[in-house]
């Protein structure tokens, strides 16, 4: 039942038709969710929907494809000038789409040492390639603790799930 419910409303999403919503059949193995977003292993999430990549002393910092889906298309980002510092929990920048306007927070403490300058060009490097070409910016944390109080992948996959579902 919940897998039919699923596709139905994925197809009504995605402004599709099959048979298989229509006779309440299985439906095919190719329908995706608008709201399905990457996870990725390996990284680290705040439930305001920013991840972490920690490798070595610098932490790398984006939205997350979840955020950037709910966003919608990105026309401008407002990023911080290196060797500032960002605390946790605390805005750093700005993310402007053809929606809204939101602040983007920083999932750990540290200084900023460097900030993705191809994002003033093509900010929509944020949706084509979140946790790649769209990275904000890199710390060297000044607390790598805060790390363990942010979400793993399957944390923050079920946090995704409960979110929309409340939505």
């Amino acid at each position: 039942m919940a897998l039919r419910l699923w596709a139905s409303s994925t197809a009504n999403a995605l402004k599709l038709s099959s048979a298989a919503s229509r006779t309440h059949h299985l439906p095919s193995p190719f329908f995706l969710s608008r709201c399905f977003s990457t996870v990725l292993d390996g990284l680290k999430y705040a439930n305001s929907h920013e991840w972490v990549k920690h490798e070595g002393s610098v932490a790398t910092i984006g939205i997350t494809d979840h955020a950037q889906d709910h966003l919608g298309e990105v026309v401008f980002v407002d990023l911080p000038e290196p060797g500032g510092s960002v605390k946790q929990g605390g805005s750093f920048g700005a993310v402007e789409s053809v929606k809204a306007t939101s602040d983007v927070n920083s999932p750990i403490s540290g200084e900023i040492i460097e900030v993705n300058a191809s994002l003033k060009e093509t900010p929509g490097l944020i949706n084509s390639s979140p946790y790649e070409g769209g990275w904000m910016i890199k710390v060297k944390p000044t607390s790598p603790a805060e790390l363990d109080s942010l979400l793993g992948p399957k944390e923050y996959t079920k946090f995704c799930q409960e979110e929309d579902a409340a939505h």
